[in-house]
């Protein structure tokens, strides 16, 4: 399993998931990231004609590279830092554990 998969496993568990994403959502909003996918999205519908209607699942493929690229570099910085903070904290907790499955008992 990947190291990328297996964090997102671990914040799955932890319930730490939803907070790195709560404030994902908040500072892309805050930065106005979703006003400039938004617009993406409106360029990619009028270089394609407006007398076309295109399926959301052909618009998602073509905007979801460029709306990353949108992302602000603090934005960024500030969800890794977070990430490493959560992490950073699990492994000191295993340490405390002393035997490393992190459940604060002693396997004796």
């Amino acid at each position: 399993m990947s190291l990328s998969k297996c964090i997102d496993q671990y914040t799955i568990l932890t319930g730490d998931r939803s907070k790195i994403k709560d404030i994902m959502v908040n500072r892309l909003i805050e930065c106005g990231w979703r006003d400039e996918v938004r617009l993406v999205c409106r360029d990619v519908l009028l270089q394609r004609g407006s007398s076309k209607s295109i399926p959301i699942e052909q618009l998602i493929p073509e905007v979801t590279a460029r709306a990353r690229t949108l992302v602000p570099d603090a934005v960024k910085k500030e969800l890794l830092m977070k990430i490493r903070s959560i992490l950073s904290q699990e492994n000191a907790e295993d340490k405390a554990d002393g035997d490393g499955d992190g459940d604060g008992e002693s396997d004796d």
